[in-house]
């Protein structure tokens, strides 16, 4: 977690030329092979995620989503560094998702972020680690409306730098079953995390929303 805060200094100042040299691309051909189709990039909060964004934005421009952050200055910074480049844009969560598929099937790839706990609304409860974990469905109901390929993608830091994984795209994917599809999802995102446990945003209360009747997970 120190090591992520320190390299927001990259995130936010850092020139492309460095941020290229800082982080290598490994599967960049599996998001060059959709060129022309809509593309979901789906990323789980591991530490290194913004500046994985910021690498992936000067290959493709990118569409994002975030959490508007209650200081006003602070959400203003935020925004702009995040935008700095002139590679993407963002939407905050709360303009809802259908900016976000106007921008897929403009062109820009979104960068997704779907495995944190958002409560009961548009979630299921499917394992994650062995545990039901509430997991929105919004990467299968946008991909589902978009006609997006989903690749599933992770940063890994290492002792010289940084490597941006993209996986080739899930097949089959989505269904018409959405729990399934959340499930498998998880199944991805915990194959990615066990490689490299040290490296994913433990802090987040990921099993805070409980299924009915049971028990507070962190009481």
């Amino acid at each position: 977690m120190v090591q992520m805060l320190l390299e927001y200094g990259y995130c936010w100042f850092a020139s492309p030329e460095r941020l290229r040299r800082l982080m290598r691309i490994e599967g960049l051909e599996h998001l060059k092979q959709h060129e022309g189709r809509p593309v979901i990039l789906m990323m789980p909060h591991f530490t290194g995620l913004d500046l994985a964004g910021l690498r992936v934005s000067l290959e493709t421009e990118l569409v994002s989503i975030y959490s508007r952050q209650k200081d006003p200055w602070l959400d203003e910074f935020f925004r702009t560094r995040r935008l700095r480049l002139g590679t993407g844009i963002i939407f905050s969560r709360q303009q809802g998702t259908r900016a976000v598929i106007r921008a897929l099937r403009d062109g820009y790839r979104l960068y997704y972020l779907p495995d944190q706990d958002f409560g009961h609304r548009d979630s299921v409860f499917v394992p994650f680690f062995g545990v039901n974990a509430a997991t929105i469905t919004g990467l299968s109901r946008m991909a589902m409306v978009a006609g997006a390929a989903v690749l599933p993608c992770y940063p890994r830091r290492e002792a010289t730098g940084y490597t941006l994984v993209i996986e080739p795209a899930l097949d089959n994917f989505p269904t018409n079953d959405a729990a399934a599809d959340a499930a498998r999802m998880n199944a991805v995102i915990e194959a990615q995390i066990r490689r490299q446990p040290y490296q994913y945003f433990w802090l987040h209360k990921r099993f805070k929303s409980r299924p009915p009747g049971e028990a507070d997970f962190y009481g």
